[in-house]
């Protein structure tokens, strides 16, 4: 029974937020970590994505059951019911945000609130059944782990946050077409307007390169502002183009799931990268953030 309520949480989706936080708070951080800072923040984002994804699990009971990777859930067999769930998701999200907000700063806790009421809100309850921008959309609140980590030592939503929000934004959109390609079906059998359905798979793919392009081109504004070095430069430079190339090689080879498939994986690729080298190699030389900021108001610095 533990195991099921553990899988509502969606763990490989916890795991993968938990690797892009990390990114953005080592970026701010430049080398000087506050150890408690660090595990309050990781642990209250991975409460607070944990709570979400249980959220989206009881909003989307009635159309998990016409998708083949969801009708085993526990809320389509009732092995779970409702109401446990939504206590379950109250208080995850509860602890989250208050460890947010007493332990780094409102800020962080304000930009998780963000992410949270666009994936549970905004997303799950209305976008993701009747627009084909779900996905758009949607991705802000994917790009929101690494900003919280960020904003959490930062205390400030600067140029830096912007950057790593566009970024990451850009990066969820051939991700999830991806998915919606190799899993066409899953989505047409459940009625959901993703582009892939709505405009056909041609116009997904076509979108796909097109924002592999887009990623390339924001993530290296994190070098020419300041706030990462050459090596960074250079390794997503590399990982954008091999992205890039993939796509474009096989674009025309016959197996659009498999196309799918393979940008899928090597879209997990890039933003394990992304979030690791943006940690490592951060620019000394960008505006300094002391442990005293982030006790000072919030500033929207651009």
């Amino acid at each position: 029974m533990l195991k099921r309520y553990l899988l509502l949480t969606k763990p490989g989706i916890v795991f993968g937020n938990l690797i892009s936080v990390t990114g953005g708070f080592f970026l701010a951080s430049k080398g000087s970590i506050d150890l408690l800072l660090f595990f309050a923040t990781v642990i209250g984002v991975s409460l607070v994505v944990a709570s979400g994804c249980v959220f989206n699990n009881v909003i989307d009971r009635d159309i998990d059951e016409y998708m083949a990777r969801t009708q085993k859930r526990a809320l389509v067999e009732g092995t779970i019911d409702v109401r446990s769930a939504l206590i379950m998701a109250c208080l995850l999200g509860t602890a989250g945000f208050l460890l947010l907000l007493m332990v780094a700063n409102p800020l962080s806790a304000g930009v998780a609130l963000f992410g949270f009421a666009i994936y549970v809100g905004a997303y799950s309850l209305w976008l993701k059944r009747h627009s084909v921008h779900g996905t758009l959309i949607g991705s802000l609140s994917g790009a929101a782990p690494p900003v919280i980590g960020y904003c959490a030592v930062s205390n400030q939503f600067d140029l830096g946050a912007w950057l790593v929000l566009l970024i990451f934004s850009l990066w969820q959109m051939p991700h999830s077409y991806a998915i919606a390609i190799f899993r066409l079906e899953d989505y047409r059998a459940a009625s959901i307007p993703v582009l892939s359905v709505a405009k056909g798979v041609t116009t997904a793919k076509r979108q796909t390169v097109a924002y592999i392009v887009a990623f390339g081109v924001a993530a290296t504004l994190l070098t020419f502002t300041g706030y990462t070095g050459y090596v960074y430069l250079v390794v997503m430079t590399v990982m954008t183009l091999y992205w890039l190339y993939i796509a474009v090689a096989r674009y025309h080879q016959g197996d659009d799931g498999r196309w799918a498939r393979q940008l899928f994986g090597i879209s997990i690729l890039v933003v394990t990268v992304l979030s690791a080298v943006m940690a490592i190699d951060y620019q000394k030389s960008a505006p300094e953030t002391t442990t005293a900021q982030r006790d000072l108001p919030v500033s929207l610095n651009v």
